[in-house]
């Protein structure tokens, strides 16, 4: 469910489960972070790039498979805390093309990035505090991606915005007509960057980092993991499961 290659100096990690929309399994999540664990380390790989295959980059977790299982939901959340800081850990810069939607946990793996692409019709955004669930795992990459009165508004609000949108507040950096466009523009710009001198891009990977802080909190995937198994939750998740 995760493909990668390298290609022309970047390396390309796809989200390969279209038929569900690209919805994050606990497998999944393991698989993403062991690959841009593994793609860091290449020296092949001068940029990284996450896409997504089909018509959506990726639609958040597939809750269906809490349904059955406790363990899921929490393995969910703190697999995308790590991947998300897998991300930003990253010397390299770090392009995503989220094409079609980038819903709940797919709208945090934005935060990872350092560039983001998107279209016009996109879906974005975080809708899981009317299932019980709280964003506050994202909320910290979030408010570096847009600033604080727009990460707070769009932590609270349930409501999806569409790519131009995000790229106003500062969650996308550009947005395309279609996903063609959307991959052709996020591959040239990695691949722009990809040209680039590496080492003077690690060092200003590193400084920024330093100048951001803490970016990936572990009070933020606490507060998320508290409302696991919550009154809340057993009552509203179960309206995922029936929309599936």
């Amino acid at each position: 469910m995760i493909k990668h290659e390298v290609r022309d100096n970047l390396g390309i990690v796809t989200l390969a489960r279209s038929e569900k929309r690209n919805a994050m399994t606990p497998s999944m999540l393991d698989a993403a972070i062991a690959t841009v664990y593994s793609l860091t380390h290449d020296d092949t790989a001068r940029v990284l790039m996450l896409t997504g295959e089909g018509d959506m980059f990726c639609a958040g977790f597939d809750l269906t498979l809490c349904k059955d299982d406790a363990t899921v939901l929490p393995a969910l959340l703190t697999g995308l805390s790590r991947l998300v800081a897998a991300l930003r850990a990253c010397d390299k810069p770090v392009v995503i093309s989220a094409h079609g939607g980038a819903i709940a946990g797919g709208c945090a793996l934005l935060g990872g990035a350092d560039i983001v692409v998107t279209t016009h019709d996109a879906k974005i955004g975080y809708p899981v505090l009317r299932l019980g669930i709280s964003p506050a795992v994202s909320a910290p990459t979030l408010r570096l991606a847009t600033g604080d009165g727009p990460a707070r508004a769009r932590t609270l609000d349930t409501g999806l915005i569409d790519g131009q949108r995000a790229v106003q507040i500062g969650l996308a950096h550009a947005s395309e007509p279609t996903r063609d466009a959307c991959e052709q523009r996020a591959i040239a710009w990695a691949s722009d960057l990809a040209g680039k001198p590496p080492h003077a891009l690690a060092a200003t990977k590193r400084w920024l980092r330093e100048i951001d802080g803490p970016d990936v909190s572990p009070a933020g995937l606490a507060t998320s993991l508290s409302l696991v198994d919550g009154s809340e939750q057993a009552a509203m998740l179960p309206q995922a499961w029936q929309r599936k």
